[in-house]
């Protein structure tokens, strides 16, 4: 287990519960076994680890739209807790406010599970979430960034991206989205969680090979912009993972304790507001 020596945000976790919250009757995949992770679960991996705040992003796989479990989490969460949510690219400006109020910060957008098609005639949807000062929380793989990098620019939504933009594994660090990530980084225009490593490394733990692209990121973001995330419970993970390990490597891939602290916490407790009531 890595030392505690300052308090923790974990920017990309999940609240899984269909013992309180059965899955939706469509959904393409029904989590089971150690993915099940209710937020009581959560709380006491918090609390072994030092993470005193959690960013809670709603699931597609199990719920889709349906937040209930999120805004059941942040409810009981005393504080410790904002949501990323799942929503529908045609939802009101007054429901997003709503959810807003309950303490949902952004919008998920997930291109590897629905495709970028789903995303075409988002351009309203990001409108209202820039009306409402709201993040586009966003995930990608491969070259997937490039289809929403206009819409991007047109909305001027605060943006940031997924488990390191997903690059694919062995193509180097010269992959046209990835190229686009650091360049978004370099202009400050958006933010990055240095997560999900287990979905684009092509290695088991401590993912190694993922090594170069976190530099490259830390380098083109600066800890400023540099956010971790453990994406627990691990859905569809290819191998055993552990949350406690996960945290450790981090100290081997920012081995500069002030950068760490800015990574682990001052960055994400400034970006998402935690502690500002």
């Amino acid at each position: 287990m890595p030392s505690i020596d300052h308090p923790r945000i974990d920017c990309h976790c999940h609240v899984i519960d269909p013992a309180r919250f059965p899955f939706a009757a469509d959904t393409k995949y029904r989590p089971a076994g150690a993915e099940i992770a209710p937020v009581e679960h959560l709380l006491r991996i918090m609390d072994r680890h030092g993470v005193e705040h959690a960013l809670i992003v709603g699931t597609n796989s199990g719920y889709g739209t349906d937040l209930s479990p999120v805004l059941d989490a942040m409810a009981r969460g005393a504080g410790r807790f904002k949501g990323i949510a799942v929503v529908a690219n045609d939802i009101t400006v007054s429901d997003l406010a709503r959810l807003k109020t309950r303490g949902i910060i952004g919008v998920a957008f997930n291109a590897p599970f629905h495709g970028v098609g789903h995303y075409a005639k988002t351009d309203d949807l990001l409108r209202k979430m820039v009306d409402l000062d709201m993040i586009l929380d966003l995930q990608v793989r491969g070259d997937e960034l490039l289809f929403f990098l206009p819409a991007i620019e047109r909305s001027m939504v605060r943006l940031v991206i997924d488990h390191c933009g997903r690059p694919v594994p062995g193509a180097g660090l010269t992959q046209p989205g990835f190229q686009a990530l650091l360049g978004l980084g370099r202009a400050g225009r958006a933010s990055v969680k240095l997560s999900g490593f287990s979905q684009f490394s092509g290695q088991s733990y401590p993912y190694d090979d993922s090594a170069p692209a976190v530099a490259a990121l830390l380098d083109a973001f600066t800890p400023d912009r540099c956010v971790w995330g453990s994406d627990w419970p691990f859905l569809r993970a290819p191998d055993r993972i552990d949350y406690g390990p996960l945290l450790d490597r981090m100290d081997t891939l920012v081995p500069d304790a002030t950068m760490r602290r800015a990574v682990l916490w001052d960055t994400p407790r400034r970006l998402f507001g935690f502690g500002a009531g």
